[in-house]
Parts: structure tokens; sequence; C-alpha cells
């Protein structure tokens, strides 16, 4: 997670948002005025964002959103990097922070919270814990904690589906993890719903559990929602456990298909990403809408003539419409 003029910020917080359009439309303006770049989804049940921009302007932007005193308990992970992590910037209205579905309310009941040292401790203490990753399965076949439990998911809403495969662990101790921690305030409340008697979560996730504690025991690498695709969490046991999805050597470098009717996330070597030129297979190289590959393995929408502030009168123009599809309340 090495140095660089730019640092990329992950956070959310579980904080109830009255006036979604309002905040929203304020929000937006202040990162157009201060050069924040990123993924902002404002809710009425809290904030969730990754952003990334300059050092001292996402200084100003972790003091400005901490001013609100609905979010002055909000947590920012921070990486450094050297350039913008985003080539765009959106705020967003949604139902939810995090899309699951779940019919739970984590500021009624959710698992106990774990700081990373207190993690750190109970996973090599105590041999009755059991780790449950709650991301996506293009997520952990990159990297995961040793030894955790994983699901051939999609999404947080296929959960419900998976409940079966972990019901012998009823009365284990299970912590959940994600990403950044998001994804787990209603992953555990939901194992609490079902019948799990001893649930905890890791607080701040992989991301802030690298960060404070080295990343010991994390295998591969973090899956982020940012052009990095990737990010380095373990500078203390490192073990690359992912293969290249066509060649099968040893592989932790994630590349999105290129072409766009696929656009499978997996682990391409740099050799196969060069002789299929960023597919994932020969067929998907064939297809005509394949994108030019630039051996990263990221593709941005089309951004030619984009202007966060030119989105933004958009957006305000037909924010009613919006604001109802968002919700779903068309």
């Amino acid at each position: 997670m090495g140095k660089g003029p730019y640092s990329v910020l992950l956070y959310y917080i579980y904080s109830p948002i009255e006036n979604v359009v309002e905040y929203r439309d304020l929000h937006h303006q202040y990162c157009i005025d201060n050069h924040i770049l990123g993924r902002i989804i404002v809710s009425p049940e809290g904030l969730n964002g990754t952003v990334s921009g300059l050092v001292e302007d996402c200084e100003k932007y972790m003091a400005w959103v901490k001013s609100d005193p609905r979010f002055a308990n909000i947590d920012f992970k921070v990486e450094n990097h050297h350039t913008h992590a985003f080539t765009k910037l959106y705020v967003r209205i949604k139902k939810e922070i995090v899309h699951s579905e779940l019919p739970v309310n984590p500021l009624e009941r959710t698992g106990k919270h774990l700081e990373p040292k207190e993690f750190k401790e109970i996973i090599k203490n105590d041999p009755n814990v059991v780790l449950v990753d709650m991301r996506s399965n293009y997520e952990h076949s990159i990297g995961k904690f040793k030894g955790a439990i994983t699901f051939d998911m999609e999404n947080l809403r296929d959960l419900p589906s998976h409940i079966q495969e972990i019901e012998h662990l009823k009365d284990k101790k299970v912590i959940t993890y994600c990403t950044g921690g998001i994804k787990c305030e209603k992953a555990s409340a939901y194992l609490l719903s079902q019948g799990f008697t001893d649930v905890y979560q890791l607080h701040g996730g992989i991301i802030k559990y690298g960060l404070e504690e080295g990343g010991e025991d994390f295998d591969g690498k973090c899956y982020v929602f940012d052009n990095r695709l990737t990010t380095d969490v373990n500078t203390t046991n490192p073990e690359v456990i992912s293969k290249c999805h066509v060649c099968g050597t040893t592989c932790d470098r994630m590349v999105n298909c290129a072409n766009p009717d696929c656009n499978e996330h997996v682990p391409i070597c740099e050799k196969c990403g060069w002789e299929l030129e960023g597919a994932c297979s020969v067929t998907c190289k064939e297809n005509p809408r394949k994108r030019p590959y630039d051996g990263t393995g990221y593709y941005a929408k089309t951004i030619e003539g984009y202007k966060p502030e030119i989105a933004f009168r958009t957006r305000k123009n037909t924010k009613h419409l919006h604001i109802v599809e968002d919700l779903g309340l068309q």
C-alpha cells in the first residue's frame, strides 16, 4: 500500500438521511469544487463511498463529511496511490448503501465489531473461530483469509440461498469479513436472525486490517472497486492463491475481460493478457466488440468530454425522475 500524492478513501456509515435529494446535491457539488472523483451512494439508511483525490483534497473531504453530526463517527480507510483511482464522479441515491435485500437493520442488531488488533488475536488463539467471507466469488478467488469459508455467490442478496452451507456452525464463534466492512453489517445481522448465536464482524474489513495490522494470514490480493482492481494487503506472510485463468500458472493479476459481452473478472498473467489482447479466451478475443487492451485490464466507461459539473447539472434537471427510479417508487 505504498506512498503517493493521491489518497483512495473507502468508507460507509449507517446513519439515517431524511433529505436525500438535497444532501446528494450538496455532496456532489462539494466533490466538484474539491476535485474528488469516485462512487458515492446516498441512501435513507446512510452513506457509502469510494473516492480518490490529492492527499490534501482528501484530508479536507474527510473533515467536511465528519463535520455533519450524522457522520461524525464515520471511519475512513485511507490508502496511498500514484494517481486518481477513478475517472468519473458518481453521487447517486439508492434504497440501500449496499445492495442486499436482506430483511435486517444493522442499527437495531448486528454482529459484534472486532477491531483489527482484536481480530488478529482471536484468529491466532481461538481454534473454535470460523471465518466466513461475505464477498462475491470473483473477489475471494483472488484473495481471502487462510481457512475462511467462501460462497459461490454473485451478490450479497444471494446469501440466504447459501445459509444451509454453514447451518452446522450455528453454535460456533463466527466472524464475517468483507472488503471494507459494509457488507458484514447486514450479513452478520442476517446470521443472527437465522439462529447463529455468537456472531462477530471485522470492523473496517480487509483494508483496515491490512493498514493497521499488516494483513497477516490474508492470502492473495484484495479486490477493489476502482481502476486498481486489486490492492496489496499482506506485508507479513503473503501468498499467491490464484492461477491464470488461461494457462494455469500462479498469478494474482486481476483482469476485466476485454469482451464487454463477457466482462468476467478473472486472474490472467501478463503473457496471456497480451497474447489474448485482454480477453479471457480466444472466443472473447475474436469478438468484434472487444475493447482495446492497454495492459491493465481495467475499462472505464467512455469519458471523452466528461465533466463532473455537466453530469451534475444533467442529473439535477431530471433529479425527480432519478429519485423515483433509484428508490423503486415508480
